[in-house]
């Protein structure tokens, strides 16, 4: 006799509202163009003899800066330059010291850099309105995330929860531990219904992992690297040009979308809605 299974696994789609929001920092919330940690490791690296040009250390960021140091200085051209002037390769000691170095560089001057994104007031402001969640993680560590919160919440930058890179065991992007921290500590009841906001590649690789939808954010950020006045400079076709390479490698990385700025982020949150009411998932 011919059995026949029948798979009954019972599917769930969550319908409804966003439910929290996992922001960025540097070049997210604040900090137009990301500017803080990549200026320090360039001041931390000449103490150490090496010259490191700002879109050096642009590539590795979003990651935990004891990681992204050793990444910058794993570049073939950083590299050569290490053993150039050390007569050895960089060792993981030498990333303990410099990132030894860039600590109480990092919390003493990340306030200069501490400007408030436009857009930014207003979004966490509409997102408490429509009672979104608003949690936030970033690369710094813990002692460096503290003093940016400090100075945030001066210009009114308030979040409910922020997460550090070294707060947890399994450290920090493109693993998911950080923005799964957020949902825990906001009490979101399904990942799905969250949304992780980063400028970086490594940002957008976290929310993934965490099963969240993502977007990127193209000209406030570290892909683009200007001022809000150096990008208001640039000629619309320059500027356009800067915003395609962007968003392409954003969306090369999974984000779900791009947006230029965080200004843009509520329509894109109605959007999310509309197919979560569908039963879409990220």
């Amino acid at each position: 006799m011919t059995q026949h299974h029948q798979d009954y696994r019972y599917t769930r789609h969550y319908q409804g509202q966003v439910q929290a929001v996992i922001f960025d920092w540097a070049g997210t919330l604040v900090d137009f163009g990301s500017f803080a940690p990549t200026r320090i490791l360039i001041d931390a690296f000449a103490g150490f003899g090496i010259t490191i040009t700002l879109s050096e250390a642009r590539i590795p960021m979003g990651l935990g800066k004891w990681d992204h140091i050793k990444a910058l200085g794993q570049q073939p051209a950083v590299a050569q330059r290490w053993v150039a002037h050390h007569g050895r390769d960089m060792t993981d000691s030498d990333v303990d010291a410099i990132y030894a170095a860039f600590l109480p560089l990092q919390i003493a001057r990340v306030g200069e850099y501490s400007d408030v994104i436009p857009g930014a007031l207003e979004v966490l402001a509409d997102l408490a309105e429509r009672g979104i969640r608003r949690g936030s993680c970033s690369g710094y560590p813990r002692v460096v995330m503290d003093k940016l919160l400090e100075h945030a919440a001066q210009k009114g930058v308030i979040v409910e929860h922020a997460v550090a890179t070294d707060d947890l065991p399994h450290g920090g992007r493109p693993g998911p531990w950080m923005a799964l921290a957020n949902v825990i500590a906001l009490g979101a009841g399904d990942v799905s219904a969250c949304v992780k906001v980063d400028d970086t590649t490594p940002g957008i690789e976290e929310g993934l992992a965490a099963g969240m939808w993502t977007v990127g954010l193209a000209l406030s950020g570290n892909e683009v690297g200007l001022t809000l006045q150096e990008l208001k400079t640039l000629p619309p076709a320059e500027v356009e040009r800067k915003r395609a390479f962007a968003y392409q490698k954003l969306m090369r990385a999974g984000a779900h979308f791009v947006i230029d700025t965080i200004a843009d982020l509520p329509a894109i949150l109605d959007l999310i809605e509309s197919r979560m009411v569908k039963g879409e998932r990220p």
